[in-house]
């Protein structure tokens, strides 16, 4: 436990520092540094964010040594109790990453690059804002003015926000969640963006691209980061990103207008790009220019660019 202690001080010191220079309020400072002490502490301005990672072989940790843990983090970062949520993550199956946890906690508003989100700590599997996208969708917002941007199973619709705060000429958000639609429509309300230029869209994702494609619509800029696998009852069939990407991808690239771009991203372990994509000549993998510093020692996702 003095190890864990210890480490936690030195991560403390230097990713704080790290994130008061570039102003950045939430992040990651621990990530399972040490092996015996599976954690991913991230932190948002103020409140705390725990998962223990369950390991393959390996029993979880027993509630006194989870409980000693808590006490650790809370003195060494001196957060009070009720601003921690903890949760045990196990190996992603289904939809997890909707998955609700049977906790309530209170939404949170929290500022990245001047825009705001809100976050749920406790509800969810995850908080509804991908820290390990952030420079992603900084770059999105370079790139997104005077485009129509399309951004498919968009969560919370944080790419949105930062595509229209880019000056993007109109944007497209596609999830099957409505929950996680109204949830993008408040984080576009929080920034003061107009809704008539931002549609959101309940819809499978095949079936709008299917549509997309009928209708000739065209993007400047679309953003796919799909989930690992998923089983939703609404969906028609399962989705699994390293069997579906080449169709998903494919299909992106047909709704792409002249000098259009698109972002794939995954954080599916061992993920593998089909070969065939690989010799698409706009075909760039980018996850060194996307992975923040706080994310790199279990390289939380990957991503390449199509032109």
């Amino acid at each position: 436990m003095d190890a864990f202690r210890n480490r936690l001080h030195k991560n403390r010191r230097h990713w704080g520092r790290w994130a008061r220079r570039r102003g950045i309020g939430c992040y990651r400072l621990y990530d399972r540094d040490i092996p015996e002490y599976p954690l991913a502490i991230d932190y948002y301005q103020g409140h705390l964010h725990v998962q223990e990672y369950a390991r393959k072989g390996l029993e979880a940790m027993a509630d006194e040594q989870r409980q000693r843990l808590v006490e650790v983090i809370l003195e060494v970062l001196e957060v009070p109790t009720d601003r921690l949520a903890f949760k045990t993550r196990q190996r992603q199956r289904g939809h997890d990453q909707y998955r609700k946890t049977g906790r309530q906690g209170p939404r949170l508003q929290v500022q990245e690059a001047g825009l705001t989100f809100e976050v749920e700590l406790h509800g969810y599997l995850d908080t509804g804002l991908f820290l390990d996208h952030r420079q992603t969708r900084a770059l999105v917002r370079d790139r997104a003015r005077g485009r129509r941007v399309l951004n498919l199973f968009a969560y919370t619709g944080s790419f949105s926000v930062y595509a229209a705060a880019g000056g993007a000429l109109a944007s497209s958000s596609v999830d099957l969640s409505n929950t996680y639609l109204a949830w993008a429509r408040r984080n576009l309300q929080l920034n003061g963006l107009e809704a008539s230029r931002h549609e959101l869209i309940q819809s499978d994702v095949f079936d709008y691209l299917d549509q997309a494609r009928r209708e000739r619509r065209r993007f400047g800029l679309i953003l796919l980061d799909p989930p690992s696998f998923s089983n939703s009852k609404r969906m028609q069939a399962t989705l699994d990103v390293q069997r579906d990407h080449p169709r998903l991808i494919e299909a992106c690239l047909e709704l792409l207008g002249p000098g259009g771009e698109l972002f794939f991203s995954t954080n599916r372990r061992r993920f593998r790009l089909d070969p065939a994509l690989l010799q698409h000549p706009g075909c760039q993998e980018i996850t060194r220019q996307t992975l923040p510093d706080d994310f790199r020692r279990h390289t939380a996702h990957r991503c390449w660019h199509f032109h």
